[in-house]
């Protein structure tokens, strides 16, 4: 049973003769009569009773008929749902971001976007670099926004931000009145890190490793949050960047003289991934506007 043999249907009940059935749907009449002949044949009864080329709808017909309009009616709804979900418009995006995102970057992002589409909407979620990579490859959501490039020539990478990195230590720490360190000056010190679920992580590791010196890591936290709060407290010391959310009490924030500590923010999208028009428009607007 397909979809035509019911809008075929229901145009024949409406008119009652085959030949301005015909002439309504675009199709011929021997076409008609054997669509309708086919649907009365899987159903196993007539949905007509034939007159020439007159046809009076019965019983059946009328019974068949109730349900069948619901169905086009529904079929309709969906289109349209789908329609207003996907359009640059009206639609929705499904972002995915690391959870220090949502204190300053994701708010403003989606602000600026709604005044310009006030009518779009965004279903969010939220993580570390584990649990939002996921969400895309599962299809929860179609972006995401976290701050480690891809490893795979199957996503790509949108730059959006990019921050200094620092060292932050507590107001009473030996170092907090210097006005810049080198790193290896913190050889020894106790190390407030963080789990392994986290791009900045590996990538201070990378870094460290380069530069042949190691961190006595004293904490590993769960996000960027605690670990500054973990410095305030003067249990260690570590390396972040300034973003809203991590500016606490009690910290000193040191620039670091070697070059290149940056902490990178951008966009990841699977390059085989449909994304509906909101949703590209989106990421268009993200490449348009350029870094945050």
């Amino acid at each position: 049973m397909e979809l035509t043999q019911l809008e075929y249907f229901l145009e024949v009940a409406r008119m009652e003769h085959l030949t301005k059935a015909a002439e309504a749907l675009s199709i011929t009449q021997p076409a008609l009569s054997h669509s309708i002949s086919k649907l009365e044949a899987e159903l196993g009864v007539p949905l007509f009773e034939r007159k020439g080329r007159n046809l009076q709808i019965n019983r059946y017909g009328i019974m068949f008929s109730k349900h069948v309009e619901r169905i086009l009616y529904e079929v309709a709804r969906g289109k349209q749902e789908i329609v207003e979900y996907s359009s640059p418009d009206t639609g929705i995006i499904h972002l995915s971001y690391l959870n220090i995102l949502g204190v300053d970057l994701i708010p403003r992002l989606i602000r600026a976007y709604q005044l310009a589409y006030p009518k779009v909407r965004f279903e969010l979620a939220q993580g570390d670099k584990g649990a939002v990579k996921e969400h895309v490859e599962s299809g929860q959501s179609d972006l995401m926004i976290t701050s480690e490039r891809p490893d795979s020539d199957l996503y790509e990478w949108v730059p959006m931000m990019a921050m200094p990195l620092y060292l932050v230590v507590s107001t009473d720490h030996p170092l907090a009145e210097r006005e810049s360190v080198h790193l290896a000056e913190i050889t020894g010190e106790p190390f407030v890190g963080l789990k392994h679920n986290c791009s900045l992580k590996d990538s201070l590791l990378a870094r460290v490793h380069h530069l042949n010196f190691t961190l006595a890591s004293s904490y590993d936290a769960d996000d960027l949050q605690t670990v500054a709060g973990f410095v305030a407290a003067g249990l260690g010391v570590s390396v972040l960047p300034k973003t809203a959310g991590l500016n606490l009490d009690g910290l000193r924030w040191i620039p670091i003289k070697e070059q290149g500590w940056m902490w990178e923010v951008g966009l990841h999208l699977k390059k085989d991934r449909f994304l509906s028009p909101a949703t590209e428009r989106f990421v268009a607007y993200l490449k348009e506007k350029g870094p945050f």
